[in-house]
């Protein structure tokens, strides 16, 4: 049973929810990776979700795209980011890790040895966001050959045909998109996820995790009686930004965002 699967049948056994963050690895430099990451984790993370930059970031919006933009200028690249996991797994054994990006960085380096590599490093899944469930075959063929679970988006807008093409192939989680946009958009609906995602659960035996839009204590709570976890990232990645010039404070004001998620997640759990 690889991490990911383990943690969501911890996490189910205890009546909790998985709290999911995302930041973009190399925001802002690569000596801050694995402290942000270890920050995370003290501040209740059940998974981490590491944005692998790139410079042509279509699905993300405009907070995400500066994330990326900071970390290609630090000089980030996908062998520090296996560096980096490799030092974070020197802290942790046991917190599951995601690779979230597109897919021509990894076309460059060769799926086999991008797989290769991120297992070796400590890497357990693959979130890559221009990936169909029926085409890269290489990918598909590599990445289970290297025990890495391939995660899926399903949106509102995502079709029962297309659904079940999804499931096909998905494992660890689904990520279903709350929001019809990019990365960062506002006015979330949680009623309306509800709704939508007791159609898609008919379809489906892995878990769901809630993502786009979260930025409150009482939102993640919220969707998290309705989901098996939720993903916070623009609010993380935004904060970076602005205490970009003091670095050091990053970890403790990533912590103080996400402890209070935590803690409205566990009291409606």
């Amino acid at each position: 049973m690889g991490r990911i699967t383990q943690r969501f049948k911890d996490l189910r056994e205890t009546g909790r929810k998985a709290l999911v963050p995302y930041v973009v690895a190399g925001d802002p430099n690569s000596e801050f990776i694995v402290p942000i990451m270890n920050a995370l984790v003290d501040a209740g993370a059940d998974i981490i979700e590491l944005g692998m930059p790139f410079s042509d970031p279509f699905a993300d919006g405009p907070i995400n795209q500066r994330g990326a933009e900071r970390a290609l200028k630090s000089g980030i690249n996908l062998n520090v980011v296996f560096k980096k996991v490799s030092e974070f797994r020197l802290f942790d054994k046991s917190t599951p890790i995601v690779l979230m990006g597109y897919l021509n960085p990894i076309l460059a380096m060769g799926c086999e040895k991008f797989c290769t590599q991120a297992h070796k490093a400590g890497v357990d899944g693959l979130l890559i966001v221009d990936l169909p469930p029926e085409s890269e075959p290489d990918l598909i063929y590599s990445s289970g050959k290297n025990h890495l679970d391939m995660i899926y988006l399903a949106a509102p807008t995502t079709t029962q045909g297309r659904l079940k093409k999804i499931v096909k192939n998905a494992s660890g989680w689904l990520y279903y998109v709350s929001l019809k946009g990019v990365t960062g958009s506002a006015k979330l609906d949680v009623k309306q996820v509800e709704i939508e995602l007791n159609v898609i659960r008919k379809n489906i035996n892995i878990p769901v995790c809630v993502g786009f839009g979260i930025r409150t204590a009482e939102v993640a709570a919220s969707l998290s009686k309705v989901s098996d976890g939720v993903i916070v990232g623009s609010v993380l990645v935004e904060t970076i930004g602005e205490l970009f010039e003091t670095p050091d404070a990053i970890p403790n004001a990533l912590s103080e965002i996400l402890r209070p998620m935590r803690l409205a997640m566990d009291n409606v759990s």
